[in-house]
């Protein structure tokens, strides 16, 4: 349930967007290898997906997958990189260095919180690769300037609203962003047993929006001088 006064690009899937008709068969094929791998990884994870289920989703057969991915770890590492690439290009259309820093700053909590909500399948993702220590996301070459450019954005965008007097000093960005990611992350990872303990369903709409509401203010009441 996105918020409809901010204009938030739409987060509803990892899939890109299209790129026309145009598009190869090879690369059509690979991306819905990818996206079949996606839904078996993270409803499955590692262990208990299955190649011959993969390629039933993606109608294809299990020599093209191995011919574009090698293995079902292989593979898994690709589903890592395409899940993060398509966070952060979505970040990247919020434009938040275009705007004031605490309008900027409320744009990109409500957009995690609101990517958390409509892609459940990268919480799962993440979930499965914390249980293998990061395995095979430390053997990317891809994820690190991937993720990078968004810390860069938020430090300035820290330091304008420092220079304004709207922001507190000495902010790090990255633990800033662990912090955002972290309050929204732990409300969807736990979301289950949540709702369970205190008997009442966390994914309603009223406690979506209350949980989003009080995201923002803890957010920004840390970073008032």
């Amino acid at each position: 349930m996105p918020s409809a006064d901010l204009n938030l690009p739409d987060a509803k899937s990892h899939k890109p967007r299209s790129r026309g008709a145009g598009i190869r068969q090879p690369e059509r094929t690979r991306q819905a290898i990818l996206d079949a791998a996606t839904a078996e990884f993270s409803s499955r994870g590692l262990g208990g997906a299955r190649i011959d289920a993969i390629a039933k989703r993606a109608g294809t057969n299990k020599r093209m997958i191995y011919h574009y991915f090698g293995n079902k770890e292989a593979m898994f590492l690709a589903v890592l990189e395409n899940a993060y690439e398509h966070i952060r290009s979505m970040e990247s259309e919020l434009h938040l260095e275009d705007m004031e820093p605490a309008a900027a700053m409320r744009k990109l909590v409500y957009f995690t919180f609101n990517y958390f909500v409509n892609n459940q399948n990268f919480v799962a993702l993440l979930n499965s690769e914390n249980l293998h220590r990061a395995r095979h996301i430390k053997q990317s070459r891809r994820v690190q300037p991937i993720n990078h450019p968004l810390i860069e954005t938020l430090q300035r965008v820290l330091g304008r609203g420092h220079e304004q007097g709207i922001f507190r000093d000495g902010v790090d960005a990255l633990q800033l962003y662990i912090s955002i990611a972290g309050v929204c992350y732990f409300y969807f990872s736990n979301i289950h047993t949540l709702s369970t303990i205190f008997a009442r369903d966390l994914m309603a709409a009223k406690a979506l929006k209350t949980r989003e509401a009080h995201v923002v203010q803890v957010v920004m009441g840390y970073l008032r001088p």
